[in-house]
């Protein structure tokens, strides 16, 4: 329960999901016992623990356990003998990724490396609001709507046959007044928009595609 793991499980827990979280350290799962579903004490390197704590049955595991390399490899080796759907593993660097995606882990994370990517991203086109690296070819972004699109519907722009890119998301800020009279804005994120949805100024759109295609739209 570093930062990470606790960062994800109030995330998680505070959109409902049910989370259980283990760690060796009872002073750190008592500080969740009110905040999620079930908090363990318990060693994840004993293979009774984790079967005895039914953890064979969550629908996910993500594993976070800083630099401990060795244990986190033998962690995830007992997830996956478990049984478990999926397993989540943050590494360290790429070696430590390349033996855990080897040894059977779902998806390997290096959040560090993301948050990274990120900022550097938003540094090298200040229209982008978030990006997300789906493969070595193909990322999503969040981007402000060019201004070339403004009044125009999905189908007039024809994104996939001009640009290759996918519009996944439009969000949109609608303006409104407060029980207190005063002027303030909600947020509507419209998810797989129509095609007959016009673009407004102000929206922000969310791309899937190849970089290549969508840093065409960056520039326009």
């Amino acid at each position: 329960m570093g930062r990470f793991g606790s960062n994800i499980a109030r995330a998680l827990a505070s959109k409902g999901f049910e989370v259980i979280v283990v760690d060796s350290d009872e002073n750190e799962v008592r500080e969740f016992s009110d905040i999620v579903a079930h908090s363990l004490v318990l060693d994840a390197t004993e293979e009774r623990a984790l079967k005895d704590a039914g953890i064979s049955d969550v629908d996910v595991a993500i594993v976070s356990l800083g630099q401990n390399i060795d244990t986190s490899i033998l962690v995830t080796l007992l997830l996956k003998e478990l049984g478990v759907r999926q397993v989540i593993v943050k590494a360290v660097n790429d070696k430590h990724g390349k033996i855990l995606s080897r040894i059977g882990a779902d998806r390997v994370i290096y959040p560090e490396r993301e948050v990274a990517t990120r900022l550097a991203e938003s540094f090298v086109s200040p229209k982008i609001f978030d990006y997300i690296e789906l493969s070595p070819t193909h990322s999503i972004i969040e981007i402000a709507a060019p201004k070339q699109f403004i009044g125009k519907t999905i189908k007039d722009l024809a994104l996939r046959e001009k640009y290759h890119v996918s519009l996944i998301a439009i969000k949109r800020k609608i303006p409104i007044v407060t029980e207190k009279g005063t002027p303030d804005f909600n947020e509507d994120i419209n998810i797989a928009p129509a095609a007959e949805d016009e673009l407004l100024e102000g929206d922000v759109i969310t791309l899937l595609g190849k970089y290549e295609d969508l840093e065409r739209i960056e520039h326009l």
